[in-house]
C-alpha cells in the first residue's frame, strides 16, 4: 500500500453486500494444525492440544452456501455491532457478530479480511473496535470459534487479546476429532 493512501475507515454494516463479501471470504491456507487428543477413563480425561508443523499447507475454502450468507446478514441487521471496512467504497474486511445477551458475550461470527490487505493491521482494528463497542455496551468478553487447521487465526487472536477458554470435540460433525477438524473457543475479556 503506498504511504499516501489512507487506512481503510471501519463503519458500521447496516447489511451484508454478498459480492462484496464473497471477494472477501475466500478461506485459508495454513502451514500448521494444534492436533487434538483425548484420552478418556473413568478417573481422568485429558485433552491435549499441541500446535505441529504440516508437511503441506492445509488449504481450506470456504463454501459460502446461500443459507451461510442470509444467516451473516440476518446478524448484521440485526445486533448494529458487525463492522465492515472500506477502502473508498470498496469493502475489503468485515467482522460479523451478535451479542448473547444472558451472559454478556459479544460472539464473533465471521472476520474477514480481503487477501490485498492481509498481514497490515486491518483485521486486528476491526477486533479492538468491535471490543470497545462491547465494552460500551457492558459486555464482558468476545468469543470466537476457530478451527484447530487455522494455526494463523489462532496465532492472531492470541496476538489481538485472546486465550484459548473451550474446546467443542463435536461442534463441526460427529467426527471431528477422527477428521481433524476441532473447534477451538477463543476469549478476550472486555470487563
Amino acid at each position: 500500500m503506498p504511504p499516501d493512501r489512507p487506512e481503510p475507515v471501519l463503519r458500521r454494516l447496516t447489511e451484508l453486500p454478498r459480492e462484496a463479501y464473497l471477494r472477501i471470504a475466500t478461506g485459508y491456507t495454513s502451514p500448521a494444525k494444534y492436533a487434538v487428543r483425548k484420552e478418556e477413563s473413568l478417573e481422568r480425561t485429558t485433552i491435549t492440544i499441541e500446535r505441529q508443523p504440516l508437511p503441506e499447507p492445509y488449504v481450506k475454502r470456504w463454501p459460502n452456501s446461500d443459507n451461510d450468507l442470509a444467516a451473516y446478514a440476518r446478524i448484521v441487521a440485526g445486533d448494529g455491532l458487525s463492522l465492515g471496512a472500506y477502502d473508498g467504497e470498496t469493502l475489503v474486511g468485515v467482522i460479523i457478530a451478535t451479542v448473547t445477551a444472558w451472559n454478556g458475550t459479544l460472539w464473533v461470527w465471521d472476520l474477514e479480511v480481503g487477501e490485498a490487505w492481509r498481514g497490515r493491521g486491518l483485521g486486528r482494528r476491526l477486533v479492538d473496535r468491535l471490543a470497545a463497542l462491547g465494552a460500551e455496551r457492558g459486555l464482558r468478553v468476545m468469543l470466537v470459534d476457530v478451527q484447530n487447521t487455522n494455526a494463523n487465526a489462532i496465532a492472531f487472536y492470541y496476538r489481538a487479546g485472546f486465550v484459548l477458554d473451550g474446546i467443542d470435540l463435536s461442534h463441526y460433525s460427529n467426527q471431528d476429532v477422527t477428521q481433524g477438524e476441532v473447534a477451538l473457543f477463543m476469549k478476550r475479556y472486555l470487563a
